[in-house]
């Protein structure tokens, strides 16, 4: 997921947000296809069955964890919304325990509001006068709000079960993904900044569509059928370690002292919420 933010922001001045989530989508769809068409065939009954949650999982996982981190960096850095795409696994811990009737304990609870307070504390700069004011940048909300949507999908993937193989699932949702972005994809080329389909186009698209897409997506898949969506979660644990590497390497971001003490609330937020999984 770092990586896809830093080729998200990379993009920026190559292909509008939109058209890069819509056209990586795509574009591992049609890659995808052919390996699982026979399959998708074979069971096709099970999509009508299906549907509902393959849309769920398509907008929330594709759709706007897809365009979300891309508009994003429009007005935030790379470390910053690494460091807050970390309370995904917070969220998660939270969802479970609303939906699923987990009973929080005591340390879990203050583990939750340790990271939730480390988050403020980088969008708010560690600023008292910002956090009074409201002043924070739009693309910090946007990475809040992917965070939550990654969460509902980690959750929504591993007890929405089906019977299709996690490669067939996982074309069918970047197909659902790429769907629910096109009227958006219209919207923007029409009303604000329309697609050049040019080499650079090209290069960030299928960058995007390789690495974080298929790559990423489906070990991601894989690892939460093995260990479950709570434990996968943490594998955010090192994205705002990734994520200061490429800002400060790729594009000159200068790491803040309120950026180190925001990432060590979040992390140690994390760990004590999930604290009940250690051994």
């Amino acid at each position: 997921m770092t990586s896809n933010i830093a080729i998200g922001k990379g993009a920026l001045g190559f292909i509008p947000p939109i058209s890069l989530a819509f056209w990586r989508w795509f574009v591992v769809f049609l890659f995808m296809l052919p390996f699982v068409l026979k399959e998708i065939k074979q069971k096709r009954d099970c999509i009508k069955s299906e549907l509902s949650n393959l849309a769920i999982l398509g907008f929330t996982g594709f759709s706007i964890c897809g365009a979300f981190p891309y508009i994003s960096g429009f007005t935030t850095t790379v470390t910053n919304m690494s460091i807050i795409y970390a309370l995904a696994p917070i969220i998660i811990v939270l969802l479970s325990s609303v939906y699923f009737k987990e009973r929080l304990k005591l340390i879990q609870h203050f583990g939750i509001w340790i990271s939730f307070g480390g988050v403020a504390f980088v969008i708010f700069k560690a600023d008292i006068e910002n956090l009074l004011s409201l002043v924070f940048t739009y693309g910090d909300l946007w990475m809040l709000i992917s965070a939550t949507s990654w969460a509902v999908f980690s959750i929504s993937l591993i007890h929405r079960k089906s019977q299709f193989s996690i490669l067939a699932r996982f074309t069918l949702m970047s197909f659902m993904g790429a769907a629910f972005l096109l009227p958006f994809l219209i919207i923007e080329n029409i009303y604000f900044i329309p697609t050049t389909y040019d080499l650079g186009f090209l290069f960030f698209v299928l960058l995007a569509a390789v690495f974080p897409g298929v790559i990423a997506f489906t070990m991601y898949t894989k690892l939460q059928q093995l260990i479950g969506a709570s434990l996968a979660g943490l594998t955010v644990y090192l994205m705002p370690i990734y994520g200061s590497i490429y800002g400060m390497i790729l594009f000159g971001e200068k790491l803040e002292v309120y950026h180190f003490y925001g990432a060590m609330l979040v992390l140690v937020g994390i760990y004590l919420a999930n604290k009940k999984y250690s051994k």
